[in-house]
């Protein structure tokens, strides 16, 4: 009987696991997961799993038995570490060889690190056991710096200011979220954090860590020291693909895949943070993707490629993302790469409001922020490209799906 080894047990992972039974797939399924737990949710982590608001058996995607129902084989604490496309099999750490009739490299990415004098003290956040980590160090933690003004610092910082810390972040750039939206949100965000109580250094960034064993201080590259007993580095993802590359896949930032999910290697597939893909919606460019969407909704669509082969619909779904921080959620739908211009749409004083992303004159993507539905209306003017004016845009009080494209 044929069989699916997948590798990474996170979203993506079990995405595909999932989705290969309901698409009436007969075989046997083995889960490789590195980490110690079934398949669970990422999210949460930087939010309400670091705050203590939710307990760790919540975090699971699915209950133990849901797996066992359904003949589902995970086997946790397991990483691989080669791939034979030639034997069609992969090695693990601990040595055992397993093989494969098909293969889903779905093994997300790893935190990056920061490459300086004392970066090994710095804590990361991508796993529980990240999490745990930092909220066992939080009771003797006053002072807290937080390295890259990205999504996951802002909402670290979010939480942690929240507790009474003393927060700063340190940001690289001249602005809060540069590469993933445009000046007015970062603007805006800024002034909510600083409101809270977060001081923000712009065009900055951690020179060195200084401690004994943790975190004492950090020193800027402007020269600037700061005493911090908790340092957290939120500098994106390095994609873990290391034993694909070394058996011949072509991974420029993450492993490159067609439509289908397929990598250039016979029957191995792959899905998730770590796949480089094809998408309609980025201007005809391949896009690595970092969301429980896209690793949820790829691993569907690989699962459907292996059944059903070519027959199967190629994976074009609109990218969205969310983020929860104070009493805002924002959430994101289309890609702000490449947008070459912007609308902002109602007030950013009401603290509900969208901005609008143009690319050529059409809308490729909203953020909206506590304004769910220009967010549910808003899919569809990305999926048609709509051309609209941007005085029409900007009109909140029409509804964005009575605007119709400019003839």
């Amino acid at each position: 009987m044929a069989r699916v080894v997948i590798v990474g047990a996170g979203q993506a992972g079990a995405s595909v696991a999932m989705a290969l039974r309901q698409e009436g797939f007969p075989g046997a399924i083995l889960v490789l997961g590195a980490e110690p737990d079934l398949p669970y949710e990422r999210p949460p982590l930087s939010k309400q799993y670091l705050a203590g608001e939710l307990e760790a058996a919540r975090l699971l995607l699915r209950p133990p038995a849901f797996w066992a129902e359904r003949t589902i084989d995970i086997r946790t604490g397991c990483q691989v570490v080669e791939v034979d496309p030639a034997r069609a099999t992969v090695r693990t750490r601990t040595g055992e060889t397993l093989a494969y009739d098909t293969l889903v490299w779905a093994a997300g990415g790893t935190p990056r690190r920061l490459p300086i004098p004392g970066g090994e003290l710095a804590h990361v956040i991508r796993t529980r056991a990240d999490v745990d980590r930092i909220r066992a160090a939080l009771p003797d933690a006053r002072r807290v710096v937080i390295a890259g003004g990205g999504w996951i610092g802002l909402e670290v910082a979010a939480v942690l200011v929240k507790r009474g810390l003393e927060v700063t972040v340190v940001e690289a750039m001249d602005r809060l979220l540069a590469r993933v939206t445009a000046p007015p949100l970062s603007a805006f965000m800024a002034d909510e954090h600083r409101r809270q109580g977060v001081e923000i250094l712009l065009g900055d960034q951690i020179a060195a860590i200084e401690g004994d064993g943790r975190a004492r201080a950090v020193v800027l590259a402007s020269g600037a020291r700061r005493a911090a007993d908790l340092v957290i580095a939120g500098v994106g993802l390095v994609p873990e693909v290391g034993p694909l590359s070394a058996a011949g896949a072509a991974c420029p930032d993450g492993v490159a895949v067609d439509a289908h999910g397929r990598t250039g290697l016979p029957r191995i597939w792959a899905a998730g943070d770590c796949a480089r893909h094809p998408n309609p919606f980025a201007g005809g460019r391949p896009v690595r993707l970092e969301s429980v969407q896209n690793a949820a909704d790829m691993g569907k669509a690989v699962a459907a490629s292996i059944v059903r082969g070519l027959a199967a619909p190629p994976y074009h779904v609109v990218p969205w993302f969310w983020s929860n921080q104070y009493d805002l959620k924002l959430q994101t739908v289309g890609l702000t790469q490449g947008a070459d211009s912007w609308v902002v749409r109602g007030d950013p004083a009401s603290r509900s409001w969208s901005l609008v992303h143009l690319r050529a004159g059409a809308v490729v993507a909203l953020d909206c922020i506590n304004a769910p539905r220009d967010y549910v209306q808003g899919r569809a003017l990305v999926e048609r490209g709509a051309r609209i004016a941007p005085h029409r845009l900007a009109d909140a009080s029409v509804p964005l799906k009575e605007l119709g494209d400019e003839r």
